[in-house]
């Protein structure tokens, strides 16, 4: 890349999960922008959520008739009442930029180029006779620079812009040392961060200089040593980094899908640390970052982690779990507070608080009852693709029976069918209601009945698998539309509204797939229409937002095997949703999000690779190419891990191919792709060759 840039959306990325490095500029001034996971700046008071459980009549009696614009606001009314501050939108706090550090070169010169290694992490850049390289080091977790060819003179300032409320910055300097110490005012509520401090080293040699960087929350420092070996650091970068990005290899004849594709693994892997990745990763150049660059659940972190598993890097996914563990007295509040009710509550907006505080008369936000359930589906698929006996009992179960327990209080059962009222299906509107607010959104249900589902076969000697079998069985079945489409509200009154970004009625087919669905030849025709009508806005001038929810509709087409649409989905977002820097934005070419770096990747896996959920028969049950372009009539892909967990290579060419299938447990498998299915047994860490022919 020749094209050099003083913004930083346009920045090469470099990061190590917990702290992340912006890297840009010009023969000039060479900038790196640092970031860490745990500097939000505290500019808003969490509130406890608004106590509306006593209204919960009312409001239920009010979606009845039909006054669903009258709902919303009565929740806003009822909030306000209680506590001032909630006469405005309330946000979480932003993930900020912590401070820029600049090198400019005593020897400027023409030649520029610059590029991101995906597979060590090393973003470099060079001019004629200089060059600049720069990783952040898991081992270390350290920003290190290496310039060679050229000396220059470093400068540490904050990052440019106006904090939402006032950051006193200060900074220390010393020989070969830059101390920038921010202290936060105005925040006086209990636990929030006080600060942070950045601290910079400069060591000269022989041919140029070597820059240490790091971000440490709060306001005491950590400090570099000695003078590092660059070279050492780089090694023990590279085998955890590398190990990671090199569990999945993949090979096209479309080369551009293949870049994109490691580009997204890259983005997630190296911004996923004691934390899951924000809507900006751990990268922010921004006071105000879009949507404060916090946790959004209702799609954005769903996307972000679709391909954690499926392409073979599973230890990713706890800090989610501990993350959730972190706010889980919270998501309890909130179902005590908004409802009455036990079990888990979680809001569409996660930061340093669970609390919900964010909704309004629009986006009314409280109806939103599926969030718990949803990430109840990450504790499945983490089950699913590692069989970590440990985890299950310890993480995933006591979560899924807290989520349970929320339904089995919230879910009315009217006439033996269970109803959702309130109800709120991300983040779109009835066509002929206008009103976020409804009942029965198909996501409730289908979500909560994940859970159930899993419980019952997970946990079946629990005292409550009674109740939780009965819920089951009284959940409503998906709705058919009059245009043969499956409906996004199971409420006969609610008009599908295909022009939107969000399609959470397909969420099943982003996993394993609903059974009722997927084995249902209606139902499962239903879901095609709504594809193909779903991706036809999404292919129109009239779409320009969200690609992760692009990118999640051409999941659901690969679990349909609808391979033309899942490409067509591809082609779109590789063509109007990655910049030359090889970080995905939100909209066609607007604002710097990593949500599409984890869809991307999934959507190409699932192009190649479908795997159903293990039941209580133990088969693993495994589609090949279930959605295979003709664009694509040959390649190879290493390290997919379908549900089982089995690890599957797959190489391809016209009329037939090979399959390696290794499972970590003794599994039987039924295995199908486009020319057949066989029934194999397989031995633990045994590999098993199928000849893919007929």
């Amino acid at each position: 890349m020749t094209a050099s840039t003083e913004d930083w959306e346009h920045a090469l990325i470099t990061g190590n999960g917990r702290q992340g490095a912006l890297c840009y500029g010009s023969p000039a001034a060479l900038r790196f922008t640092l970031a860490h996971e745990d500097v939000f700046q505290p500019v808003t008071e969490p509130l406890p959520a608004p106590a509306t459980a006593a209204a919960l009549p009312h409001l239920r009696q009010l979606l009845a008739d039909g006054r669903y614009a009258e709902a919303a606001t009565t929740v806003v009314d009822l909030a306000v009442a209680e506590h001032p501050g909630y006469a405005g939108t309330r946000w979480i706090d932003p993930l900020i930029g912590t401070a820029t550090l600049t090198f400019t070169p005593d020897r400027p010169g023409d030649g520029w180029s610059r590029g991101t290694d995906f597979g060590t992490g090393v973003v470099r850049a060079g001019w004629d006779g200089v060059s600049c390289e720069a990783f952040f080091s898991r081992p270390a977790d350290a920003l290190f620079i290496r310039v060679t060819g050229c000396d220059g003179r470093l400068s540490l300032t904050p990052i440019h812009g106006t904090p939402e409320s006032p950051i006193e910055a200060e900074l220390t300097e010393g020989p070969g040392s830059l101390t920038l110490t921010a202290r936060f005012g105005g925040a006086t509520w209990a636990g929030a961060l006080d600060g942070y401090t950045v601290t910079v080293r400069s060591w000269r040699t022989p041919i140029g200089v070597v820059i240490a960087a790091r971000t440490t929350p709060g306001l005491e420092s950590r400090d570099f040593s000695e003078r590092p070996d660059f070279d050492a650091l780089l090694a023990e970068h590279v085998r955890v980094h590398g190990d990671l990005i090199g569990r999945t290899r993949l090979t096209l004849p479309d080369r551009r899908t293949g870049l994109l594709f490691d580009a997204g693994r890259y983005a997630i892997i190296s911004s996923t640390g004691a934390r899951p990745p924000t809507l900006q990763g751990v990268w922010s150049g921004t006071y105000s970052p879009p949507w404060r660059s916090g946790w959004t659940i209702d799609g954005n972190l769903q996307a972000a982690l679709l391909a954690v598993h499926t392409t073979g890097t599973p230890e990713l996914m706890p800090p989610l779990f501990d993350l959730l563990d972190a706010l889980r007295e919270d998501l309890r509040e909130n179902a005590r507070r908004l409802y009455g009710l036990p079990g888990l509550y979680a809001p569409a907006h996660l930061g340093t608080h669970g609390k919900q505080n964010h909704f309004g008369p629009v986006w009314c936000l409280t109806f939103w009852t599926a969030g718990a359930a949803w990430l109840g589906r990450l504790y499945l698929e983490h089950w699913q693709h590692t069989g970590d006996q440990g985890f299950l009992r310890d993480r995933a179960l006591p979560f899924l029976r807290e989520v349970a327990e929320f339904h089995l209080a919230f879910v009315q059962v009217v006439d033996g069918q269970a109803r959702f009222s309130p109800s709120y299906s991300p983040e779109n509107h009835p066509r002929n209601t206008g009103s976020q607010a409804s009942v029965d959104a198909t996501l409730d249900a289908r979500a909560g009945g994940d859970v159930l589902r899993a419980l019952l076969d997970l946990d079946a000697g629990h005292p409550r698998a009674q109740r939780w079998r009965a819920l089951l069985e009284a959940l409503p079945p998906y709705r058919i539309t009059e245009a043969g489409e499956l409906a996004e509200w199971l409420d006969p009154r609610f008009d599908d509204n295909h022009a939107h970004r969000h399609s959470s009625h397909l969420c099943s087919l982003y996993y394993g797939g609903d059974p009722d669905l997927l084995d249902d030849p209606a139902l499962r025709a239903a879901a095609v229409r709504t594809v193909r009508e779903r991706l036809r806005w999404w292919l129109s001038e009239d779409s320009d937002e969200m690609g992760y929810g692009l990118g999640l509709l051409g999941v659901a087409a690969a679990r349909l095997g609808l391979a033309e649409e899942a490409h067509a989905a591809l082609t779109r977002l590789s063509d109007a949703y990655w910049r030359p820097n090889l970080v995905p934005t939100h909209n066609r070419d607007h604002m710097f999000n990593v949500d599409l770096a984890g869809a991307y990747p999934a959507l190409v896996a699932a192009m190649l690779l479908a795997s159903r959920d293990v039941g209580p028969d133990g088969v693993a049950r495994l589609h090949l190419l279930p959605a295979l372009p003709r664009e694509w009539p040959a390649g190879s892909v290493q390290g997919l891990t379908a549900r089982g967990p089995v690890r599957v290579d797959l190489t391809w060419r016209p009329g037939s191919g090979e399959a390696t299938l290794t499972s970590a447990l003794p599994r039987t498998a039924e295995v199908t792709w486009p020319g057949g299915t066989v029934t194999v047994t397989l031995a633990p860490g045994v590999p098993h060759r199928l000849s893919l022919t007929g």
